[in-house]
């Protein structure tokens, strides 16, 4: 077992693949950040069983792998005696069925139908697919992360003609449950909008458009990702949504990502909100690293 030092600790938890946490470009701001307030942070694996999770204050940074194992990751989180957010948001929030709960509190969300059986999923995507445009759809896993498993179906083939409906299996879509949205079509020209509330302040947004071809927005499908000045109507949607699913769950949260979308009526819409292990996007925001530290100063200050 380590030994104890004086300075507070916070265990920032990744993954097996990703041992030095969620800064793959080669930066260090999150550790210079903590070093900065006199705090002991420490790189560790979530299912590594020699870590002392008493040790200090856990953070969830960059456990990317947990779609895969969800079970287990969970039963891991509900052991920890002391950590940001809490096993019962990660609970909530790595299952995209909390989609239509937060439209149901009323806020503007990307329309969503969740569906477990194949005969169910055709349905879906019929209905989701008969927007104004008649864009096509968009299918997902309700647990998944990194944007694997997201498959497009466009409502039009490349020469103009009518799709035929989806078989689920042919375009590799498993075996579900699944998440059906309508194909956005802003995203491929606007992209998707992010926004950070830290310590229950709105304090950065960045923009991220996918690769042409593509929806994905994710670096490993050639998405890029850049800051861009905090909006009103982003910074406020993102403060609705934090607070209708603080309200649903009865806790507050210590850090959070809104991902958003802008609508074919121009409004934006929720996407993604994510609560459990959000990527900070430290190459573009590195000003992220000194808030998030401060939330856990402030988290270990109050202990």
């Amino acid at each position: 077992m380590r030994e104890r030092t004086q300075q507070p600790v916070v265990l920032l938890v990744t993954c097996s693949a990703m041992p030095e946490g969620e800064e793959w470009t080669g930066t260090t701001h999150l550790p210079a950040a903590f070093s900065e307030r006199d705090i002991d942070a420490r790189w560790v694996v979530w299912d590594d069983t020699s870590v002392d999770w008493s040790e200090g204050l856990v953070a969830v940074r960059s456990t990317w792998d947990y779609a895969e194992r969800r079970e287990e990751f969970l039963d891991w989180a509900r052991s920890v005696p002391w950590m940001l957010n809490s096993a019962a948001v990660f609970a909530w929030n790595t299952d995209k069925a909390y989609l239509p709960q937060l439209a149901a509190s009323g806020v503007p969300v990307v329309p969503t139908i969740v569906v477990d059986s194949a005969e169910d999923l055709q349905a879906a995507i019929a209905e989701v697919s008969m927007t104004p445009d008649r864009l096509g759809a968009v299918v997902k896993p309700t647990v998944g992360a990194g944007g694997r498993g997201v498959v497009a179906l466009p409502q039009r083939q490349s020469d103009g003609t009518e799709r035929a409906p989806a078989d689920h299996e042919g375009f590799g879509l498993g075996s579900g449950p699944w998440v059906v949205q309508p194909l956005v079509e802003s995203v491929r020209t606007e992209g998707e909008t992010s926004v950070f509330v830290l310590g229950g302040e709105v304090v950065s947004q960045a923009q991220k458009v996918p690769a042409a071809g593509e929806i994905r927005v994710h670096e490993q499908y050639g998405g890029t990702t850049v800051a861009v000045p905090l909006s009103d109507e982003a910074a406020e949607l993102a403060r609705r949504t934090v607070e209708a699913a603080s309200s649903l769950l009865g806790e507050e949260f210590d850090y959070a990502r809104v991902d958003q979308m802008r609508l074919a009526d121009g409004t934006l819409a929720v996407s993604e909100l994510e609560v459990t292990e959000p990527g900070l996007y430290l190459d573009v925001l590195p000003g992220n690293a000194g808030v998030f530290a401060d939330l856990v100063a402030a988290r270990l200050g109050s202990h």
